[in-house]
């Protein structure tokens, strides 16, 4: 059962076991009973009553005996009287007196008024009074637990509403340990998660105006050069085509980035494709285009898995990987790409032979526009591998790099044959 519960049940019950002890103590400090004075009251009454009918049924003798007997055992000054008044049996019985007629003879029974007592006047509401103290501490010891973690609460959405994204109210939660700590830590989780994505974005606007200005800075200076010297119109088009087709991809991928990011809560259109043949087209395409740099592509790609996955993205997730490798692999080197394939899930390695990238920077380079330190510029973006992993996960794959001992960088794609759960597989890296 949830802890909060139990929290609850023992303030709750403390606060009750607490107010019926003191209430107890506090009659026993003061020698009282509640409703004392009713229950001596009721004793005189029936005493009364009882001397009554005995006189009225037995005689005087019988109700003398009674009153001598009563005495001894518990006193209450009851008396047995001939009233020298004639009237006296007209008179009204009273809560400590009582008349009764016997044979024409007039007879007068009294009891001796009880003692005052401390709970005389709170006697018939001292059980609800003490309700309602105890209700009243335990509602207090259960406000001031429950208000402190809400006030936090409303002060960190106050600040999210605000845009305060670094707010923090874990570390406010004094040592507790339930529901309400684990909503806290769950806040503070999901104020990290928007800053992370804050600072995304804001880093991803910066660097897409920063490649963006490059190619419409070259642009500019060819519409320039063509204003000063028109002669040159051929040479200054041709490189106005050139940037332009930059531009292009360039929109073209950061488009592709944020449709990916943005749709990670959308159903995929999933079609039954067999991924190995995907590859080993992929693998051709790329092998024609590594000549001009004399790289030679060694591929292990036998088999087929069959999987249910959205055709385009894993197309541009494999090409990326591909292409990459292509890209920063050394001159008259060579590319390693290998299959294995599994029950579930297939797993893809692409090895190049290139710088490589430092170990801090394994997971640097699958954010948008992040290149390893030592590559050098060849005409992309840096969003190859960021499209590559949000594709992959999206169908509940992963995607990681590592460094082989003999160096360069190694990517591993890891695809399950259904889609699962975006971020089931792929949250732990």
């Amino acid at each position: 059962m949830p802890r909060l519960f139990w929290k609850f049940f023992r303030i709750i019950w403390l606060t009750l076991a607490a107010s019926l002890a003191a209430i107890i103590l506090t009659v026993k400090l003061l020698q009282a009973v509640p409703f004392a004075s009713e229950l001596e009251h009721e004793r005189r009454t029936l005493v009364l009553n009882l001397t009554a009918n005995i006189l009225a049924e037995d005689g005087e003798t019988a109700a003398a005996r009674f009153v001598t007997t009563s005495e001894k055992t518990q006193p209450l000054g009851l008396t047995l009287s001939k009233p020298d008044e004639a009237d006296a049996c007209a008179e009204k019985n009273t809560v400590t007196t009582r008349s009764v007629l016997k044979n024409g003879v007039c007879y007068r029974l009294s009891v001796s008024a009880p003692a005052g007592s401390t709970f005389d006047s709170l006697g018939p509401f001292l059980p609800w009074l003490t309700i309602l103290v105890a209700s009243t501490i335990a509602a207090g010891a259960l406000a001031r637990y429950l208000i402190r973690p809400v006030v936090h609460l409303r002060d960190g959405l106050s600040a999210l509403a605000h845009g305060r994204f670094d707010f923090r109210i874990g570390d406010k939660m004094a040592g507790r340990k339930d529901e309400v700590t684990a909503l806290a830590y769950d806040f503070d989780a999901s104020a990290a998660r928007l800053q992370e994505l804050q600072d995304v974005q804001q880093r991803l606007f910066h660097d897409v105006s920063h490649e963006l200005r490059s190619p419409l800075s070259r642009l500019q200076a060819a519409v320039g050069v063509l204003r000063q010297s028109p002669a040159k119109l051929a040479a200054m088009l041709d490189r106005m085509d050139r940037e332009v087709e930059r531009l292009d991809t360039l929109v073209g991928e950061v488009l592709t980035l944020a449709r990916l990011t943005a749709g990670s809560s959308r159903p995929l259109k999933t079609q039954s494709l067999d991924v190995i043949e995907l590859l080993n087209e992929i693998l051709g395409d790329a092998a024609f285009e590594a000549q001009a740099r004399e790289v030679s592509i060694t591929a292990s790609v036998d088999g087929i898995f069959r999987a249910e996955v959205e055709g385009e993205l894993i197309y541009r997730a494999l090409e990326n990987v591909v292409r990459n490798a292509v890209k920063y692999t050394a001159e008259h080197s060579r590319v390693a790409v290998s299959c294995e394939t599994m029950a579930d899930r297939l797993r893809i390695c692409v090895t190049d032979q290139g710088p490589g990238v430092g170990r801090d920077e394994l997971e640097r380079i699958f954010q948008p526009f992040s290149r390893g330190k030592d590559a050098m510029p060849r005409g992309g973006y840096g969003l190859g591998l960021a499209i590559a992993r949000q594709a992959i996960e999206r169908h509940g794959g992963r995607v990681h790099a590592s460094l082989p001992e003999a160096g360069g960088l190694a990517i591993t794609l890891e695809l399950p044959r259904r889609p699962m759960p975006y971020g089931a597989a792929g949250g732990e890296r």
